[in-house]
């Protein structure tokens, strides 16, 4: 008996230790096709400044990032599917997505900017944009607002990618293209870019571009949610999300306009 009493006493020992040493896992979503924000290096790995983000947040709420790569058009569904707990992969907080996933805090804020050949004459507005083709990556803000507001003047075409689009643009197969404002400025900045501008005013209408970019999780994880957020909030009070920002931008990120 006293033997049976010892081989019991150690089991348990064992399996609270196990339990002490076992480490909660948060299983994050993300495009890895959106540098600087995120990107995959060279070793398959995911990079940029999503996933230095995710990794703080994580690391406020001692849990373990397991990043999962996912393509954009599938991302709310694969969520939905709980393929994973959460969404890190800048995704704009719009009322449209709020109506299949909940989302936390923005941790960044960019609009959206037109651009177009230098000296084009090009004015954003029904008239100006009449006939004109307009590329813009699909499933995105900057998608939805093309359709919402010049759906029937321009022709929307849609790409997998701003690369792509940018590409077009620069061939002349495209009038003009609907970015990311800081995505299209670096772009503007390189020898493909060259001449080639900025057109219009930002676009920051929260109808489509949304509050920002936020977290999502499912609608029924908001313990999850509340404690994202919390960490969220704890690395922006404590410096970490400037520190890390500073690594890829000389603007503070949640204050960009």
């Amino acid at each position: 008996m006293k033997k049976w009493m010892m081989f019991v006493l150690i089991l348990c020992v064992f399996g609270a230790f196990g339990n002490a040493f076992a480490v909660e896992q948060l299983r994050i979503a993300n495009e890895g096709e959106y540098p600087p924000f995120n990107s995959i290096n060279p070793k398959g790995q995911l990079e940029g400044f999503d996933i230095d983000i995710a990794k703080a947040i994580c690391k406020v709420m001692k849990v373990k990032p397991v990043f999962v790569v996912q393509d954009w058009n599938g991302i709310i569904p694969g969520l939905l599917a709980k393929k994973y707990d959460c969404i890190i992969s800048s995704m704009s907080i719009t009322e449209e997505r709020k109506k299949q996933v909940d989302f936390t805090d923005p941790y960044y804020q960019v609009p959206a900017r037109f651009v177009t050949k230098n000296n084009s004459g090009l004015k954003i507005s029904s008239e100006g944009l009449k006939g004109k083709r307009v590329g813009v990556q699909r499933a995105t803000t900057y998608a939805n607002y093309l359709e919402g507001v010049y759906g029937g003047v321009v022709e929307i075409v849609y790409y997998d990618n701003i690369e792509s689009q940018n590409m077009d643009l620069a061939s002349s197969r495209l009038d003009a293209v609907l970015g990311q404002a800081y995505l299209m400025g670096k772009w503007l900045a390189t020898p493909e870019g060259k001449g080639f501008v900025f057109v219009g005013d930002p676009v920051t209408d929260v109808k489509y571009i949304g509050y920002g970019a936020g977290i999502a999780v499912r609608k029924e994880d908001q313990k999850l949610r509340e404690r994202i957020n919390a960490a969220l909030h704890q690395i922006i009070a404590d410096g970490t999300h400037k520190k890390i920002a500073s690594k890829y931008f000389s603007f503070n990120l949640l204050e960009y306009k």
